[in-house]
């Protein structure tokens, strides 16, 4: 086992395989001109090689990690292009071809007439093991995309992953493999892949059709995808996505920030759209009236930056980051190192950690917007004192307290959806009630409120308290929620109440109680619960349905 070293003092293992390269560097001797390699011969070592450059009446150059070789003392002639494209696969649209049943790739530039006057003779590598730096990611069934620039091994790890996910983790993978990069040129792909299935593609503009293609015939659990660079391929991928399939890709770019700015790709993390708020609203928010927002949850769950072949910067929590930018905050990303023991170590930790989702309603609204993070920090840091005296709650296994249970209300011609949203903004313990029975309270539509139809009687006839707003704009709904709530000291006091409640459950459990449940709460109290059991290091879920929907609390295992 490796141990993955955090200079934050918090560490954990991870499996450690040693490294291994597969290169079939003579097959790729065997097609450049004698001359040529004659040349390469003389050289000490090959080990670092990365390309054979070849461009019409220029001299030869040999290309490495860390230094770059003129080849002989001959230019590049008509007869030495000639003899290398006799000797490969054939070109295809994106004017690359191979060498069967190894993974070199062999690039043409060709002159106006479409002749070839210039090669670039790229070194491929099958590197065992060089996903350690991120096996846990990879394990967790998470759909991950990884960015960074040419030349920082995108493609080796996208094909260890490969490897990895259908040789160690037994699921069926189907690698899309447009250029056949991936798994080598010919039908029968490279060893290197491990079991998992290849499908090519006849030209670069069909890679989206195949795509689907692969889910919609051959039932992959996990589907792998090399750069992804068009609209249609990132549609296909949401779609995919949607159908429950892990995604693994690459795409175009060095970090997060630029795939939120590229028009064509930023669906893949949720799309951003401009969004015009009205005075009021864009008073509270002390931002102009037009702002930035995304769209939709994002297609990749993780995005892996790959700042260098040994360093990557992990965002664990796309959909919270993409929203964290557009808000103008700075995200902080997980930094893991390979030091020059082998060793992996987390340079700098994530600035929300790697948080498990346990309950998708408790982060996101019915919108798919994520729910706004906390601003009050639980007392203590969250963790509970062994010494500290806790009060009792009431018999059995299940805490409850006066006056705890959220307020329902109804919203009679109010867009659910913005009244769900301006709950979750502003912090107050409420859910909304299905139906007028069941409700503590109403807001309703102006105009609808007029008309007084058969369900507003009922509301009259048990005087439910009813606050009118006067259009359906998100900012009338929040001030009315707002107004309701007294919110200010009073919101305060809610989250405090929620949290001493969450730790002395932690303390029950603590004590020997198998489970503890709390008080029916909202989603945003349900999140603040969570994270402060999870610092305690116990195991928690959310059950029930709204307006009852509560934490119960675990002991760890």
């Amino acid at each position: 086992m490796k141990t993955l070293h955090d200079t934050g003092n918090t560490s954990h293992t991870m499996p450690f395989k040693q490294q291994q390269i597969t290169d079939n560097i003579l097959q790729l001797l065997d097609v450049v001109p004698p001359g040529l390699r004659l040349n390469l011969d003389q050289e000490h070592t090959l080990e670092g090689l990365l390309e054979i450059v070849m461009d019409l009446g220029r001299m030869p150059e040999a290309r490495y990690i860390d230094r770059c070789v003129e080849l002989g003392s001959n230019v590049v002639t008509g007869e030495d292009i000639e003899y290398v494209v006799n000797r490969v696969g054939s070109f295809g649209k994106d004017n690359r071809a191979g060498i069967e049943r190894t993974l070199h790739r062999i690039s043409a530039i060709r002159n106006r007439a479409g002749k070839v006057i210039g090669l670039t003779c790229r070194v491929g590598r099958a590197v065992y093991g060089t996903i350690d730096i991120i096996q846990d990611v990879v394990e967790s069934g998470k759909s991950i995309l990884m960015l960074g620039r040419p030349g920082r091994g995108k493609t080796t790890k996208l094909r260890e992953v490969a490897r990895v996910i259908s040789d160690e983790l037994k699921k069926r993978v189907v690698i899309v493999d447009t250029s056949n990069e991936i798994a080598g040129d010919g039908d029968i792909p490279h060893p290197a892949i491990g079991r998992a299935r290849r499908m090519q593609v006849i030209e670069p503009s069909q890679q989206h059709n195949v795509m689907i293609e692969a889910v919609e015939n051959h039932m992959p659990e996990v589907i792998v995808i090399d750069e992804i660079g068009t609209e249609q391929e990132a549609f296909a991928a949401r779609t995919i996505a949607e159908r429950g399939v892990q995604l693994v890709g690459t795409a175009h770019g060095n970090t997060l920030e630029n795939l939120m700015m590229n028009p064509t790709l930023s669906d893949l993390i949720g799309g951003i759209q401009p969004v015009t708020l009205s005075d009021d609203e864009a008073k509270r928010r002390g931002t102009q009236k037009t702002v930035l927002e995304r769209k939709a949850p994002p297609t990749f769950e993780v995005i892996i930056e790959i700042i260098d072949v040994d360093k990557i910067a992990i965002h664990h929590d796309v959909l919270l980051v993409v929203d964290q930018l557009l808000r103008g905050k700075q995200p902080r990303p997980e930094i893991r190192v390979r030091n020059e023991y082998g060793e992996i170590e987390v340079a700098q930790r994530a600035e929300h950690g790697i948080r498990e989702v346990r309950d998708a309603r408790d982060l996101v609204d019915d919108e798919g917007y994520a729910m706004p993070e906390p601003e009050f920090v639980p007392r203590n840091n969250g963790r509970v004192p062994r010494e500290e005296s806790f009060r009792p709650a009431s018999t059995g296994n299940t805490v409850r307290r006066e006056g705890k249970l959220p307020k329902r209300i109804f919203p009679y011609g109010v867009n659910r959806n913005r009244l769900d949203r301006a709950i979750l903004e502003c912090h107050v313990p409420a859910t909304i009630a299905r139906d007028i029975s069941e409700a503590d309270v109403v807001i309703a539509l102006k105009t609808s409120y007029r008309r007084e139809p058969g369900k507003m009687k009922d509301g009259s006839a048990r005087n439910l308290p009813t606050v009118i707003v006067k259009s359906n704009t998100f900012a009338q709904i929040a001030t009315a929620v707002r107004d309701l709530f007294q919110t200010g000291p009073l919101e305060k006091g809610y989250v405090e109440e929620a949290i001493e409640e969450a730790e002395d459950g932690i303390q029950r459990v603590r004590a020997g109680s198998p489970t503890i449940e709390l008080a029916p709460q909202n989603g945003y109290m349900r999140r603040l619960q969570h994270e402060v059991i999870e610092r305690n290091h116990l195991v928690s879920e959310s059950i029930g349905e709204e307006p009852r929907r509560r934490v119960r609390i675990f002991p760890t295992a």
